[in-house]
């Protein structure tokens, strides 16, 4: 005997994915000594709500990140829109994946 549900529909629409795919933007400068990461993706809440959350750092580092809950997924999707538009008028591109192109920096080390 199984325990799975069959015939029935899915009506837990809380936990579906949205339809926009994250955003990964780098900025390298090698000028100014910048090499900047930023990315922003939706994720479905518990409760039916969005989230957009948005990690932002140096290149090889972990960043630093934040999380905005939304109502739905059409007030998620045009704050996610606005703020990738705002990072590619500052000189941000879209990369591939978000895995770290640069490895940052490496510090001296003090004690030997």
């Amino acid at each position: 005997m199984s325990l799975d549900r069959t015939g029935v529909p899915n009506d837990n629409h809380a936990m579906q994915p949205p339809d926009i795919s994250p955003e990964h933007l780098t900025r390298v400068d090698p000028e100014q000594n910048m090499a900047r990461f930023y990315g922003i993706a939706m994720l479905p809440t518990l409760f039916g709500e969005v989230s957009l959350v948005r990690n932002w750092g140096r290149i090889g580092t972990r960043g630093q990140a934040m999380m905005v809950t939304y109502e739905n997924e059409a007030q998620a999707s045009a704050a996610l829109e606005k703020l990738a538009g705002q990072k590619r008028r500052r000189g941000y591109w879209a990369t591939e994946d978000s895995t770290n192109i640069i490895p940052a920096r490496r510090q001296p080390s003090l004690c030997r």
